[in-house]
């Protein structure tokens, strides 16, 4: 089963005086639908999941859901450190009709390799709607190794891995333990083309907030040949990827789409706005890539 191939936007959360802001949400999905993201990811990293509360997931759960209304599936990210609560979120979200779940592995109190198995099994085996593993070992100080991910990979319910860890090697061995029909999305925005190139069939990608129809058109020029095109669009992206990875995601990512008119400028704390430099930086890259208009 595939829930996607191309580009899956891990799309923000905009906040106007720290409450969700619905209106430039409902914007920011129809533009990306518009744009040709083959998916949305709703409640991410990007989305700044650690800082929304359970009321507030399941109400973004409802709405995405209502709005997107069937015209590109839905993933909602609903993994946490404590399984209880991952397969009560994962189960509200199955309620409102997503077509898939992105479950990160459990962090800080991590899970040895017997607690992983049982993590995901216990909420694999209670939800009907497929689920893809997210594997970001710099955020959670957990690492799915190949052997692990290949075990994983058997369960009915667990179709795909977001593979974040940012080893190519790494990934190339996953690919060829797991089943051939179990999916690999690109975690990294800078690592999309050798992923796709080893068998990957997609990203998750958080510049796709920004320039959701090039991350498409990179993906799909790859996955149907035209792999000149595919590269000068990576390559192309590199220096505006770099700009939106200076600072942790998605504190500069939101700064640009306030640059673009697009949401307000406003992050829930722990998180606060980007530095002057790199605000900077973001500026000048957008300018470079043609996102902005220069001031004359």
């Amino acid at each position: 089963m595939s829930l996607f191939r191309g580009s899956g936007v891990a799309i923000v959360t905009p906040f106007k005086d720290n409450e969700i802001d619905y209106l430039r949400l409902e914007n920011l999905i129809e533009w990306q639908i518009e744009q040709g993201s083959d998916a949305i990811i709703i409640t991410g990293t990007t989305g700044e999941s650690a800082a929304l509360t359970y009321d507030e997931k399941k109400a973004l759960y409802k709405f995405t859901v209502e709005i997107v209304n069937k015209r590109v599936p839905i993933i909602a990210a609903t993994g946490t450190n404590n399984t209880q609560q991952a397969l009560m979120l994962s189960q509200a979200a199955s309620e409102v009709g997503v077509d898939g779940l992105l479950i990160v592995t459990p962090y800080y109190n991590k899970g040895n390799r017997s607690g992983l198995i049982q993590h995901y099994h216990y909420i694999a085996d209670r939800v009907e709607t497929p689920i893809i593993l997210y594997n970001v070992p710099s955020r959670t100080g957990v690492n799915l190794d190949p052997e692990l991910v290949a075990e994983l990979a058997q369960h009915p319910r667990i179709i795909a891995i977001k593979a974040a860890c940012g080893d190519i090697s790494q990934i190339a061995e996953t690919i060829r333990l797991a089943p051939k029909d179990f999916e690999v999305y690109a975690g990294n925005d800078d690592q999309v083309l050798p992923i796709l190139s080893l068998g990957g069939v997609g990203v998750i990608s958080a510049v796709a907030n920004i320039i959701p129809a090039d991350m498409h058109n990179c993906v799909m020029d790859h996955l149907e040949g035209r792999l000149a095109q595919a590269i000068k669009l990576q390559l192309n992206m590199l220096p505006l990827i770099s700009a939106i990875f200076s600072e942790v995601n998605p504190v500069p990512v939101k700064a640009a789409l306030a640059l673009m008119g697009r949401i307000e400028h406003e992050l829930r704390l722990p998180l606060a706005r980007i530095s002057d430099a790199n605000m900077k930086r973001v500026h000048q890259e957008m300018l470079a890539y043609g996102l902005l208009n220069p001031v004359i």
